[in-house]
């Protein structure tokens, strides 16, 4: 395989990175998704696709492709292991590089695929059907299946799906229907169809320009359908207004789990709790972050004095169950006591896989062992409304958030995000996890509030915007 084939594929896998959240301060705003270029990215691989010789070499070209727009994606897990964790350099980088190559394997295989199935029966299909219809949906789902396979597998690990390029734009309007999954499906078609078109123009331009009308209206209708076949019902008004207060304290990372940092966060945070008027006070992920144990005597009954009438909180802090300690929020001012605890957790970070004890002693990374709760925990009601916590990145597994709306009596009106991304510095990370929330308001037709210790504490609205 020529060298420029696999070199295109590096380079296209980088614009896919920046697809998700754009890296740079210039030409465009930072951190903001692009989903044009996401669509462009994604078509000139299956350009090069179409130039491979053996499977072995579709697979290289996908593979390559996808461990640089991972790599590209989550680089900023070296800052978490290296500069917080202090696990050396290279080892960090090295990490960050095989679990980019392991997830990119799935797409690798996708490549492959697509490359046999087409270099062995694509002569059977007739030029117009094969350019326009069977090649574009077997590239989409094969992609799609990747995808899927990426978040479901050994714990899953989706961040920077394809699909995340497009919470802005005319794609999104789909995210009630489909969820970012289907809009990945969608933008893997519009790829595809673009490089078709690009290859017909030259080979087949009959054909291509017939194509081409077909695509146009197929975008036209990708902008306009959602819109004119309401799916999902606006958010439910709330009846009775909730003033909220969301806090974010801005303590350093290599600050917040030794005896200084913790002495601020606990004096910070008790005052601003302590002086809110809001109806609801939200602290973000480990606001408090000690073990109840830990904590200097009277603190949390303090707290509870503080919320015993029509005022209540929600409260990032480790908790302890019967098998260990969790990463918990607790509830006050509520008629019963309320505690969520995160279940989706961390691998390395916050459980240790089997087999991995060895590299987790190689880093400092304190309450890493957590134990799970369970899904579809009860909301915490406020004023009559219910607000669902979630914890961290469990906000990108929108198919377990789901099992909450279940039940439309209990479904969540308002989720509420409790994030420490302090752990991978003040950084691009930041941009792409609002972008998953946004993501998330979009799926549910729900606002949600997420409140973080360095940023981005915000209030989104149900249509995916930041108010």
């Amino acid at each position: 395989m020529r060298v420029w084939l696999l070199a295109c594929a590096v380079l296209a896998g980088l614009l896919q990175a920046a697809s998700i959240a754009w890296p740079f301060d210039a030409v465009l705003p930072y951190g903001q998704p692009v989903g044009s270029l996401q669509v462009l990215s994604l078509a000139v691989l299956v350009g090069l696709l179409q130039r491979a010789q053996r499977p072995s070499q579709g697979f290289l070209l996908a593979w390559a492709f996808a461990t640089t727009w991972i790599c590209g994606t989550v680089w900023w897990l070296f800052i978490s292991m290296h500069t917080y964790g202090g696990l050396a350099a290279p080892l960090a980088a090295l990490a960050v590089l095989a679990l980019a190559a392991a997830l990119g394997a799935y797409y690798g295989l996708a490549g492959a695929v697509f490359y046999a199935f087409f270099k062995h029966f694509g002569q059977l299909v007739s030029v117009s059907i094969h350019f326009f219809a069977i090649e574009i949906v077997v590239f989409s789902s094969l992609w799609t299946l990747a995808e899927l396979a990426r978040a479901a597998l050994f714990t899953g690990f989706p961040w920077g799906a394809g699909g995340y390029a497009h919470v802005d734009g005319s794609l999104a309007a789909w995210a009630p229907w489909v969820g970012v999954y289907g809009m990945g499906w969608l933008a893997a078609a519009a790829a595809c169809a673009v490089a078709l078109l690009a290859g017909g123009l030259l080979n087949a331009p009959r054909q291509a320009s017939l194509g081409g009308g077909v695509f146009v209206v197929a975008l036209v209708l990708s902008a306009l359908l959602p819109r004119w076949l309401a799916f999902a019902n606006p958010a439910p008004s709330l009846q009775t207004a909730v003033r909220v207060e969301l806090l974010q304290a801005n303590l350093a990372q290599h600050e917040k789990f030794v005896r200084k940092g913790i002495d601020t966060a606990l004096d910070w945070y008790a005052s601003r709790l302590h002086h809110s008027t809001a109806q609801l006070v939200i602290a973000p992920e480990t606001a408090i972050p000690v073990l109840p144990h830990q904590l200097p005597e009277g603190y949390l009954a303090a707290l509870h004095a503080k919320f015993t009438g029509p005022q209540a909180a929600l409260i990032g802090a480790p908790l302890v169950n019967a098998q260990g300690y969790t990463n918990s929020v607790i509830g006050l001012g509520a008629a019963a006591p309320y505690r969520y605890d995160k279940h989706h957790l961390v691998p390395f970070g916050e459980f240790i896989p089997p087999f991995f004890k060895w590299f987790v002693r190689m880093m400092n990374i304190p309450l890493g062992d957590f134990e799970r709760g369970a899904l579809a925990q009860a909301s915490f009601v406020v004023a009559g409304q219910r607000f669902a916590p979630n914890i961290c990145y469990e906000d990108l597994f929108g198919e377990e958030m789901a099992k909450s709306f279940a039940n439309p009596a209990t479904a969540p009106n308002v989720m509420v995000n409790f994030s420490n991304i302090g752990w991978f510095g003040n950084g691009i990370a930041i941009d792409q996890h609002l972008h998953i929330s946004r993501m998330r308001t979009l799926e549910f037709a729900r606002p949600m509030l997420r409140a973080t210790n360095t940023g981005s504490t915000v209030a989104i609205d149900h249509l995916g915007r930041v108010t």
